[in-house]
């Protein structure tokens, strides 16, 4: 952990949140197990990096994207209680779990029993469901941020906070550590949706029955092509214990093509929940026969978030886990070499071998796709497949790109040469719809939705709540050509008043009380002391005099109680004398 965050241990966030030890690291914040005093309970508590504090955008986006998570309320997603700053302190204050990460369990048990992968795969999906009916995208869907309990439970943790983490990966030039679930439209630089996160959750599935990854490279950018390529060895190939029907779920969730995928976290947890039905129909699944978790989980430690295991040690689970037989290993490469030789010979081998005549496609952007379409130098020469995309710069009927694109030398094929054509549909106006007060998360999606890219500014208020829609620019019900740009302002929370600290020296306990009373500010406590001063009389503050402060701050009060008294003398009788002495 970096030095600079030790300083947090044993201190009191917003006299509350009682910092006790490191639970775990990133990239984007370092996890503290914390006493929650208010409450007399643990937590953890997640403290964004020193770094990233000072960086006014990223605080920001840290705070909306956090309360945002915090709106979730389910059982199989770790609990967000609290978000707050404080002192340049920017904090998520979490559930603490007590478990492993599934990627922990994995390295202990290898491949899991198709029973085990199905009861935690439905948790996962149900999670996904809940968050995604909220407009929140995990966007980072592994091992490391899945957490098991000692009774079985799944937690899902980092939604929401996950984007922010690849999001500053991304900006610090850094290789994604997730590679081995990206979604195929994550490699190739596209915003993920809802549907990414069902890819990553099949890759999670193939992981947990196979006891191995479906794509693995020498590097980040060859996996990450062979998940576009998606050609991964059948899970039944590797373990034929599994049953036909999971492996279907399995690959239609983790399908390459995302219009051949689950479209929804519900429809990937009703095929899920269809199939342990029939498993328990036929006596094979009772929902009864997992695994004993407090055997296999004997001596976890509290878990407030997730960590990347390294590289090596990753690498080491791979090989231990690794099942595949020889015979398996060389289907798979065929597979993947006859799906390269069938893209090299589409793409340019046809092209070489061939002594068909060939032409030059033509550059069709900027003109109208109907004077294309009803050419008859074209019409015979090419099959033409017309899509629209909403572009208000670019008229109504106007192509917008082509597919091949200008200038490729094609071969001349009887049945034709298919094209592409995007057509520019123009500006259509769209009424803006109304998001005042609404969740920042709910607004995004309810204007996205319509038609609208979103831009974010931020505003103090004292009548709307922090994370919350202050207001749109256009506003509410004006007509806007769909494309276009609505600027929304999210409240950053009240605004920050001051006032002067009066001068409380010299004054009685019960005037400075009341001064600070009428000054908006907070009387907190009272040291009484022994002094030259008259008893009862303020002879110290804890904020000197004519300072600004924040309304209602918490001031400490030092009382005279007089001077200490002086003993009186006594006097002290000479000593009595005997004897001799006595006598004279």
């Amino acid at each position: 952990m970096d030095n600079n965050m030790d300083k947090y241990l044993g201190t009191c966030l917003d006299d509350r949140y009682e910092i006790v030890e490191v639970i775990g690291a990133g990239g984007m914040a370092v996890v503290y197990k914390a006493i929650d005093q208010r409450l007399n309970r643990f937590v953890a508590v997640k403290i964004l990096r020193d770094e990233l504090a000072r960086d006014e955008e990223f605080r920001a986006r840290f705070q909306i994207e956090a309360q945002a998570v915090a709106m979730l309320s389910h059982p199989n997603i770790v609990s967000v209680y609290d978000v707050s700053h404080t002192a340049g302190v920017e904090y998520i204050v979490m559930e603490l779990i007590e478990g492993v990460t599934l990627m922990q369990y994995m390295q202990k048990k290898g491949a899991l029993s198709w029973k085990e992968a199905a009861h935690f795969s439905t948790q996962i999906a149900k999670a996904l469901e809940h968050a995604h009916s909220k407009g929140i995208v995990h966007r980072d869907i592994k091992p490391q941020n899945i957490m098991i309990l000692r009774d079985g439970t799944i937690k899902v943790a980092d939604f929401g906070i996950a984007a922010l983490e690849s999001a500053q990966e991304q900006r610090s030039d850094q290789t994604v550590g997730s590679v081995h679930y990206i979604a195929p439209e994550q490699a190739r630089g596209e915003t993920p949706d809802t549907r990414s996160d069902i890819y990553s959750l099949g890759v999670v599935m193939y992981e947990m029955l196979t006891g191995q990854m479906p794509y693995d490279g020498e590097t980040a950018e060859q996996i990450a092509l062979k998940h576009i390529a998606g050609v991964a060895v059948p899970p039944r190939q590797l373990n034929a214990e599994i049953p036909e029907e999971l492996e279907r779920i399995t690959l239609k969730a983790m399908n390459a093509d995302i219009r051949e995928r689950y479209q929804s976290a519900s429809e990937l947890l009703t095929d899920l929940e269809e199939f342990r039905k029939q498993q328990a129909a036929l006596g094979r699944d009772s929902g009864e026969e997992y695994e004993d978790y407090e055997g296999v989980i004997p001596d976890v430690r509290p878990i407030g978030t997730t960590g990347e295991m390294s590289q090596a040690k990753y690498a080491r689970r791979r090989k231990r886990s690794r099942k595949v037989s020889i015979m398996s290993g060389a289907v798979g490469v065929l597979v993947f070499m006859i799906a390269v030789f069938v893209f090299l010979w589409n793409y340019w081998l046809r092209d070489i071998f061939s002594v068909a005549e060939r032409i030059e496609l033509p550059n069709f952007v900027g003109q109208n796709y109907e004077s294309i379409v009803n050419d008859s130098n074209y019409r015979d020469l090419y099959n033409f497949t017309v899509t629209y995309s909403i572009d208000p710069e670019v008229s109504e009927g106007v192509i917008i790109s082509q597919d091949p694109e200008a200038g490729r030398s094609l071969m001349i094929v009887p049945e034709g040469i298919d094209v592409t054509l995007t057509v520019s549909t123009g500006v259509r106006q769209t009424t803006v719809p109304d998001v005042l007060n609404d969740p920042y998360s709910e607004a995004t999606v309810t204007l996205q939705n319509a038609g609208f890219k979103v831009e974010t500014q931020y505003a103090a208020s004292d009548t709307v709540t922090e994370g919350y829609v202050i207001s749109t620019d256009p506003a509410p019900g004006e007509q806007l050509a769909q494309g276009s740009t609505i600027f929304v302002t999210i409240s950053s929370g009240p605004v920050e008043r001051t006032v002067s600290m009066p001068n409380l020296v010299g004054r009685t306990e019960s005037e400075a009380k009341s001064l600070l009373n009428s000054n908006n500010l907070a009387y907190a406590d009272t040291t009484y002391i022994e002094s030259d001063q008259e008893e009862g009389t303020v002879i110290r503050q804890s904020i000197d005099a004519y300072e600004e402060v924040p309304e209602h701050t918490r001031i400490y009060l030092w009382v005279s109680t007089g001077p200490a008294e002086t003993p009186e003398p006594t006097d002290t009788a000479p000593p009595e004398t005997t004897g001799a002495e006595g006598e004279q």
